[in-house]
């Protein structure tokens, strides 16, 4: 992004146009950034509660009055339960390597919190890449107008990664063909030239019919498979058990559907797989991402532009990670602090723990909004014996719940280094006006925290220009000549990389076996198939047939269009264009509960119930709903989002969350309940 700065103010935001990859133009939720920047609900000094939690009513105080306050408390809950009482929530904030996990990192090492295990979001998804191709690299999208065929799977780029489109679009313009998989039509999948439309945790099934159709058909490359891959024997004869009519059945799809998109992918090269985390979220998610990535090693997409497939080229980034992180501060603990999963807080805020969680520190995050099984988060946040510190820049739905508010930066007022997932760019981010306020970073609150409380450690010392040099202290070729005093000079940088970067060009993987593993031992070992299988998700009718009779709608909740996350869904634009919170139907459905266009419904399970507004658009199969995420429980009817809905069971895979495993039924609203969605609505917009 670039700004124009007028007397000490932002007035205008636009994309860079020198920059490769984002090619000048922003997303439609970046560009009115302006609206978070000086947004009235802005927090810009220290608060205190004054109220009941969630009332959000505070006081001001001082830097000083909210550092004694919140050492003095951690300390005492220390000295009773132990410093495992206190548990730090965050996650990717403003997305900046040094607000991610930096002093706030060695602050928690060095005290001895609980460890958060940081899981909402890539951990299923990496996985199950992983144990295919051994590291977290993919194509570069600069090489996609190469391909013939590019293949959109589980990925609504249009929405979610739109600095991509414009290298498919150049592939389309030489003749490339755009196929998007996905449960719900998407806006990618409204411009594709092809729609496959399975159900709801049913991909990997999907991919082992693919495969069966091409083996047996001899689609497959042979000696791709026989010099780069390990296990293709035994994969081919576990093929035998995935044939079209079975994964018919499973997937919803036509056996025609399948054989003729097995035969297309195999048949049109290069071909790249565009696949993202959203896939990952059900609980067989980390075995759909590793089953759909052996698919390029059957038809040799690999080692050639615009071939392969991506999820992440975040392991092309070498940062030194583990300078800015400290993990070696734990070493000072007589033991390990223990590990709480980051989708399980309601657990951690209400069952019986040794020790209990009396100290919560929130930053880079909104669990109260994101966390699933949202009722039991809410009533975890209610407690009124945990002390709750929330580090943000608004007044979010989590805001309302804390005891000490602090507030921080945006991206426009703070200075951090930034990798990414889905370009080959490392970005020196310089503040562009003063922070508003008395704004923070999470670099100096960590900082001023570690010196209230005494810590010794000189590393509570580093200068965010330390931090940044530490994380580019690596011996790694692809950061050969990236430098501090470079980064301030040229504020981005490409990756230390050939163009295009062709991954895996020299058939070395960096994998066990050194191979591409259609048969995994580490899985094996895990406990896990070492062949990719389909594995019904927890709550489908395969699994939990009583379960299903009760609630017979598979819920899926990927993200709206205009927020992320629930980042920007407090922004006026953003709001205005999503309207209402909306629920996606099949007429079919729609039909056989008395619903029609425009209804207001419930849509409950046994762990809670919230309020959409029915959409009938033609985007979902018969027997799956879709809500477009995530609104703020503030602006929900009701008072709670999507998450009151959906699960913290843990994927298969990394611990990861699974907020698509969802069973739900819909109700049309009872005319009291009406009455309380209008009254809602109207509060919504005259703020």
């Amino acid at each position: 992004m670039s700004v124009t700065v007028e007397d000490g103010r932002v007035v205008s935001v636009r994309g860079d146009e020198s920059h490769p990859f984002t090619r000048g133009f922003l997303c439609v939720k970046t560009n009115h950034y302006l609206e978070r920047l000086y947004s009235p609900l802005r927090l810009l000094v220290p608060q205190k509660r004054v109220g009941r939690k969630g009332e959000g009513r505070f006081a001001p105080i001082t830097w000083e009055e909210a550092m004694d306050t919140i050492a003095e408390r951690f300390q005492a809950i220390a000295s009773q339960y132990g410093p495992e009482a206190v548990l730090p929530y965050s996650y990717a904030g403003n997305m900046g390597k040094l607000a991610f996990g930096s002093m706030d990192r060695r602050f928690f090492h060095y005290f001895g919190a609980s460890r958060l295990l940081r899981t909402i979001c890539a951990t299923a998804a990496t996985e199950g890449y992983l144990h295919t191709m051994g590291d977290r690299l993919g194509t570069d999208p600069e090489s996609l107008p190469e391909s013939k065929l590019i293949i959109a799977w589980g990925s609504n780029f249009v929405s979610s990664n739109v600095h991509l489109v414009p290298f498919v679009n150049e592939a389309r313009k030489r003749g490339a063909l755009l196929v998007t998989v996905d449960p719900h039509k998407n806006r990618t999948a409204e411009q594709s030239d092809l729609f496959i439309q399975p159900l709801p945790g049913t991909d990997a099934a999907l991919a082992l019919g693919m495969m069966h159709v091409i083996v047996q058909e001899g689609l497959h490359d042979e000696q791709f498979i026989k010099e780069n891959t390990i296990g293709f024997d035994a994969l081919a004869s576990h093929l035998a058990a995935y044939d079209p009519a079975r994964v018919a059945a499973i997937t919803g799809l036509s056996q025609d559907q399948i054989i003729e998109f097995a035969r297309l992918y195999a048949r049109l090269k290069p071909s790249c797989i565009r696949l993202n985390y959203g896939l990952s979220r059900h609980t067989n998610g980390g075995m759909m991402v590793r089953t759909v990535s052996c698919l390029p090693a059957l038809v040799g997409a690999w080692g050639v532009p615009g071939g392969g497939a991506m999820l992440s080229l975040s392991g092309a980034y070498p940062l030194n990670l583990a300078a800015l992180e400290r993990a070696d501060l734990l070493k000072r603990h007589e033991k390990m602090p223990r590990a709480i999963n980051m989708i399980k807080l309601g657990e951690a805020l209400l069952d019986v723990n040794d020790p209990p969680v009396k100290g919560l520190f929130v930053y880079n995050s909104n669990p109260a909004a994101v966390a699933p099984d949202q009722s039991r988060v809410i009533e975890g946040l209610k407690r009124e014996d945990l002390f709750t510190v929330v580090h943000e820049q608004v007044s979010t739905d989590t805001a309302l719940f804390a005891d000490i508010l602090l507030p921080a930066p945006t991206v426009f007022e703070d200075c951090d280094l930034y990798s990414a997932y889905g370009h080959l760019y490392l970005q020196l981010n310089e503040p562009a006006v003063a922070p508003l306020g008395e704004s923070k970073s999470n670099v100096e609150v960590f900082r001023m925290l570690a010196r209230r409380m005494g810590f010794s450690d000189p590393c509570f010392e580093d200068s965010t220009e330390e931090l940044i040099r530490q994380a580019l202290t690596s011996e790694h070729e692809h950061l050969r000549g990236i430098t501090y005093e470079r980064l301030k000079q040229e504020t981005f940088v490409r990756l230390n990389l050939p163009r295009p970067f062709v991954p895996f060009a020299d058939g070395k993987y960096p994998t066990e076996s050194g191979k591409i593993e259609l048969y995994s031992a580490g899985m094996l070992k895990l406990g896990l198939s070492p062949l990719p299988v389909h594995i019904p998700v927890s709550e489908s009718p395969e699994a939990n047939p009583e379960l299903f009779r009760r609630y017979p709608l598979r819920f899926v909740s990927p993200a709206a269009h205009h927020f992320l996350n629930s980042s920007f869904a407090d922004m006026p634009s953003m709001k205005r264009k999503e309207r209402v919170p909306t629920i996606e139907l099949n007429e079919v459905d729609a039909l056989r509960r008395g619903l029609k266009d425009g209804d207001w419904v419930r849509a409950f399970n046994d762990r809670g119930k919230t309020f959409f507004r029915v959409k009938l658009a033609g985007t979902v199969a018969p027997g799956v709903a879709c809500h477009l995420s995530l609104w703020w429980r503030q602006y929900s009817p009701g008072g709670y989002n999507c998450n009151v809905l959906t699960s913290s069971e843990s994927a298969d895979m990394g611990g990861g969350g699974t907020f698509h495993t969802c069973l739900v039924e819909v109700e049309k609203a009872t005319p009291e309940e009406q009455a309380m969605i209008d009254e809602s609505l109207q509060e919504v917009c005259a703020n």
